[in-house]
């Protein structure tokens, strides 16, 4: 197995979109162009096949191919991440195993929540102690309970800490209660990620190490400037970056989702386009909303298109 102390992760981690071309296939050009704008802001790496990359809209084989494209065009000292979970243990398995043969330096692998009724922390833990066991990539445990509707629970984590295989955790819950439970009770080493821009500052300053945001897709270089500051010991500053990123943030997830990115994408001149169905992409009142939202937060100019 792969010691934890090889797979550091520190720093910004942008969760990536998955762009579909007009006829609805993927937009693989578009991909590459965003993993190239995005590599100009020194991020620590990439996620490909998270919940914005639709991955519940992907077939296997368009996650793969999107890892696979990934993998030919970003720097080798910028992490590959990609998005493993599936639904049952033994499917997760094996698009683990297959996304590491693409290319990929590590998995993560968000809660079953089909049966969320009877995913309890045993079953659970015995879950993702199941894929750690046969994968060959270090995983990143993924909690995501506005989606999934599961919640990862302390005692879960803490438990699948010890596996040498299991590197981390993201958060995308907010509770910074928890997070400063899990900082508190895991095992050495064990590295936690904020899942959300919008209390970045506040994980961070009870031990996160990073984060995997959506907002990194538009504002890499501010979320960096929080964490450095943060340990530079600069709160005051960090606190100033920080809080005008929150209705930015608001706006790309819980408001709009995973089209409110993809319009936000468009707006500051990469490749976003529409999600695919079942989701929808925003109505003209909510593109306008979302485009006065970005540039209250800096993030575009009141005079561009």
């Amino acid at each position: 197995m792969i010691p934890k102390t090889t797979m550091k992760l520190h720093g910004i981690f942008p969760p990536l979109p998955t762009p579909f071309a007009p006829s609805g296939a993927l937009d693989l050009i578009g991909l590459t162009r965003n993993i190239e704008r995005l590599a100009l802001d020194r991020v620590a790496g990439f996620v490909v096949g998270g919940s914005n990359g639709e991955f519940t809209s992907l077939t296997i084989e368009e996650r793969l191919q999107v890892i696979t494209t990934a993998r030919s065009v970003i720097d080798p000292d910028q992490r590959l991440i990609a998005g493993t979970g599936m639904e049952s243990t033994s499917a997760t398995i094996a698009l683990t195993r297959a996304a590491a043969e693409a290319g990929a330096e590590a998995a993560l692998v968000v809660t079953p929540g089909y049966f969320k009724g009877r995913m309890t922390a045993e079953a659970l833990t015995a879950h993702f102690l199941a894929v750690a066991d046969a994968s060959p990539l270090p995983i990143i445990l993924y909690s995501v309970p506005a989606n999934t509707g599961v919640d990862l629970p302390v005692e879960a984590v803490v438990a699948l800490s010890r596996h040498p295989q299991i590197v981390g955790l993201k958060d995308s819950g907010g509770d910074i209660t928890k997070f400063g439970r899990l900082r508190l009770e895991c095992e050495p080493g064990f590295q936690l990620l904020a899942g959300s821009a919008g209390f970045f500052l506040a994980a961070l300053a009870v031990g996160a190490v990073g984060g995997i945001m959506a907002l990194a897709n538009l504002a890499a270089v501010p979320l960096a400037k929080v964490q450095k500051s943060l340990l530079a010991g600069d709160l005051a500053q960090a606190r100033a970056i920080q809080l005008p990123l929150i209705p930015a943030n608001t706006a790309v997830t819980a408001r709009y989702g995973v089209a409110g990115l993809k319009a936000a994408l468009d707006l500051l001149g990469g490749t976003g386009g529409h999600p695919r169905l079942p989701l929808l992409p925003l109505k003209a009142e909510e593109h306008a909303d979302l485009r006065r939202i970005l540039v209250n937060a800096s993030l575009l100019k009141a005079n561009e298109p």
